[in-house]
């Protein structure tokens, strides 16, 4: 039988791994097993893994440094790690730094081997076709390929969730660069501070912490496609900077002197009305016309009606791992009516938790849980369309970190309640930087919470 992947296990305890190693292969994975982080980086380099299984059982850390180094690589593999003992702080560390998945458990071969699948699975996706049966997906998919075949930069806008970066990997795919590398970077993701080296790149020495020559993602980009997600974030001080970046076609190193030439196809994505934003005087408008060369424009879930069910289904067929389950017609009917404030994003996590709580293989409409009603300040009566999802634990109550993120949640409502919706205002009352409060309000509307429709709700409320 052909091998059905290449492995690539890295870890501090080989005699573990080698049982591990065994037990792949006996699955039909060709694998390769590595004690040393820096021998799997020059692996990494060439190329031809699949995926990789994290395994620095005695050093949990060095997992967290590994999968840091391995951010400069253009195409990186899914990465599961694993651990002995649960760590729920070493999880959340690790998933934020790249990780495709975290298991505690890694003598439960079968679980491990459900997990890889999964992670496979989600890996082939990228360059998988969009999912467009409405009439207006059908059209913006029409002319997002017509653009892949040239250079023409791309605007991609749409709500949180609608997919942008998934229709940003279909113009590279459909594109003539689709043999070089796809590189996105989150402009709201990354501190002020660390985001020009980010983006540029820096020399040794430059600033506190450059132990060495780094490329930015515009070189590592090179011959392929860069993705600016978040574009709309982009501080007003880097903004000249990445005009003339696009302009000149080429990047100079933070500490740097000389030019490097670029052959890089730029796309950007954005929430956001830019126009709106150049209008207020927080987006540059050469910038804009500058990245605004074709707009294309994913519209939101509730317009696109006919794509929710086929997109269910994929979801479905890509979480499960067990291919037998399917929907019921009243969990169908339901979604199908369902107002999907966080888009598709939102679809995804309900179909996730749905695996999680049916307990034959059927998904009924209970086990969506579309009808939970989470309160979240006293007076104010929200909606399923307007509240976050609860997070479910294994025995289907409330987590501790999801009860924490709710209070979280309801306390920066309140605030900005209190302050009319004034973001400057309310950062300063909670103590934050006003990035870190954007960051947090991105992080409410992915959970699916519809957060101007909580304030004006409930500032309505209170008026006599």
């Amino acid at each position: 039988m052909s091998n059905k992947g290449h492995i690539l296990i890295v870890g501090d305890k080989p005699e573990g791994n080698s049982d591990l190693r065994d037990k792949l292969k006996d699955a039909h994975y060709r694998v390769e097993q590595i004690v040393s982080a820096e021998r799997a980086l020059k692996v990494l380099h060439k190329g031809m893994v699949d995926l990789i299984i994290a395994d620095f059982q005695r050093s949990p850390q060095d997992s967290l440094g590994f999968l840091n180094k391995m951010r400069a690589l253009n195409n990186k593999p899914p990465v599961i790690i694993t651990a002995d003992q649960p760590d729920v702080e070493q999880a959340v560390a690790a998933m934020k730094a790249g990780a495709s998945d975290y298991i505690a458990d890694s003598d439960n071969s079968d679980q491990l081997l459900a997990l890889m699948e999964k992670c496979l699975r989600a890996s082939d996706s990228s360059e998988m076709v969009p999912i467009a049966v409405a009439t207006t997906s059908q059209k913006t998919l029409q002319m997002a390929q017509q653009v892949a075949q040239s250079d023409a930069t791309v605007l991609i806008t749409g709500e949180s969730g609608t997919g942008k970066e998934v229709l940003a990997h279909f113009i590279h795919h459909q594109s003539p660069r689709k043999s070089g590398p796809f590189i996105a970077i989150n402009c709201a993701a990354i501190p002020d501070n660390l985001l020009e080296s980010e983006l540029f790149g820096h020399t040794k020495g430059s600033f506190t912490g450059a132990h060495s020559d780094q490329a930015g993602r515009f070189e590592q980009a090179n011959s392929g496609t860069l993705l600016l997600d978040e574009i709309g974030e982009l501080p007003s001080s880097l903004q000249a900077k990445l005009l003339r970046v696009l302009q000149e076609k080429e990047v100079e190193r933070v500490g740097g002197r000389n030019s490097i030439k670029l052959d890089v196809r730029v796309l950007a994505a954005t929430n956001q009305n830019l126009q709106e934003a150049v209008q207020n005087g927080k987006f540059r408008a050469d910038l804009f016309y500058r990245i605004n060369v074709f707009p294309l424009t994913w519209a939101p879930l509730r317009e696109r009606k006919e794509d929710i069910i086929p997109l269910a289904e994929y979801f479905l067929k890509s979480l499960a791992f067990d291919q037998n389950i399917l929907l019921s017609q009243e969990a169908r009917e339901q979604l199908s009516t369902y107002h999907w404030p966080g888009n598709v994003r939102e679809l995804e996590n309900v179909i996730q938790r749905a695996l999680v709580m049916c307990q034959n293989n059927m998904i009924s409409a209970g086990d969506l849980m579309l009808e939970v009603q989470v309160i979240h300040s006293s007076d104010a009566q929200l909606t399923p369309q307007t509240t976050p999802r609860e997070v479910l634990s294994d025995s289907g109550e409330v987590s501790l970190e999801s009860k924490r993120k709710q209070e979280e949640f309801k306390h920066i409502i309140n605030t900005l309640r209190l302050h009319n919706g004034h973001r400057s205002k309310t950062s300063e009352a909670l103590g934050v930087t006003t990035r870190t409060l954007r960051n947090k309000l991105a992080e409410m509307r992915k959970d699916g919470m519809d957060v101007e429709a909580l304030i004006n709700q409930s500032t309505a409320q209170e008026k006599p």
